[in-house]
């Protein structure tokens, strides 16, 4: 195995060591405050990509002809 690699590897342990120290430096309170601030910027991160995504695939030679002008 590749020491480089070892430090990734996490195990069911590490996880439950994880959400203790978690537990014991938030508490169970500010917990559900943390997680959905965490999720509000997911969403504005995600929305913000898809706007960058819809601007890119726009050039300026996109515009519509109206018919009566064809």
């Amino acid at each position: 195995m590749n020491a480089l690699f070892l430090p990734l590897m996490i195990g069911a342990p590490q996880i439950i060591l994880i959400v203790i120290v978690i537990l014991l430096l938030f508490g169970g309170r500010k917990i559900p405050e943390l997680m959905r601030g965490l999720g509000s910027g997911i969403k504005e991160f995600k929305d913000a990509s898809k706007d960058d995504d819809d601007t890119d695939n726009k050039t300026p030679g996109d515009k519509k002809i109206p018919e009566d002008k064809k």
